[in-house]
């Protein structure tokens, strides 16, 4: 498989393709592809990426990626051991250029607006998976009015974004291997200490170009990114039932003192640590 482009296994005159994932991790490279991707997570938790933006994902969830946003789900394989999704994947010119544009489907609008840069849905989320359990089974005709039938709850449905920026140029093979291997290393090592010098080599670029290289494709600074995916990893064991201090939980993340951990995590999350407990 090509990190970037990827291209989904498409049946010959299938305007929609639905797809099981059942595996001990989900694919975990950086990748973009033209369909939009509208999924439930059945099993599994862990990080994903978005464009801009480090996510979390857990079970329950129900996630829309939109067409060509690069993404990568990394499952957390210490909090599960099976990964179960089940997703549709179509564009918007699936079924002819204009057909989303008829009068009786502009309710539908509000979907594809919000799926420009991936969004989460939070609300109807039971009666999303109902309908997606009874896909597996169904008829062609049948899978084209559920989806029909999800797109209007998903226009409808509160929903939290899942980025703030998209790079809008599509990525060659190169660009998706570098960015790939940054995000890649960046996941796996986000708990040390990890210098320009380090993540440019990994980039294969000089530190000037790679700051420049990586802003222009994200819209914030390597370390911007880095702080967001160390605050993010501290939410998740700030919620956890356990006996570490908050002291502990920043060492766990990546922050080598306690201040710089709460000055961090105020000007991301918008709260201290402790009154982001309370409120969770």
């Amino acid at each position: 498989m090509r990190v970037l482009p990827f291209k989904i296994p498409k049946p010959e005159n299938s305007a929609i393709v639905y797809q099981e994932d059942v595996e001990i991790y989900f694919y975990d490279k950086l990748h973009q592809h033209e369909e939009i991707q509208l999924s439930i997570i059945i099993e599994g938790k862990g990080t994903l990426i978005v464009g801009d933006t480090v996510n979390y994902y857990n079970k329950g969830d129900v996630l829309v990626i939109g067409s060509n946003i690069p993404h990568v789900f990394k499952s957390d394989l210490e909090e599960s051991s099976n990964s179960h999704m089940q997703s549709l994947f179509f564009s918007k010119n699936s079924f002819g250029t204009s057909f989303f544009e008829l009068e009786e489907l502009q309710v539908l609008q509000p979907f594809f607006i919000r799926s420009q840069h991936g969004f989460k849905i939070i609300s109807s989320k039971k009666i999303i998976f109902n309908l997606f359990f009874k896909l597996k089974t169904a008829p062609k005709l049948k899978v084209f009015t559920t989806l029909l039938e999800l797109l209007q709850i998903g226009s409808k449905a509160s929903y939290k974004s899942l980025s703030s920026f998209i790079y809008k140029k599509k990525y060659t093979d190169v660009e998706g291997k570098r960015m790939q291997d940054v995000f890649e290393y960046t996941m796996k090592y986000f708990q040390k200490n990890i210098s320009l010098k380090i993540i440019a080599s990994v980039a294969n670029m000089t530190k000037n170009a790679f700051c420049k290289y990586f802003k222009k494709r994200t819209n914030k600074t390597y370390f911007k990114f880095l702080a967001e995916l160390r605050i993010e990893y501290a939410c998740k064991l700030l919620l956890k039932k356990n006996e570490l201090s908050i002291s502990e939980i920043a060492h766990h993340s990546g922050f080598n003192n306690l201040s710089n951990f709460n000055r961090q995590f105020k000007a991301i999350k918008k709260k201290s640590p402790s009154k982001f407990i309370k409120m969770n």
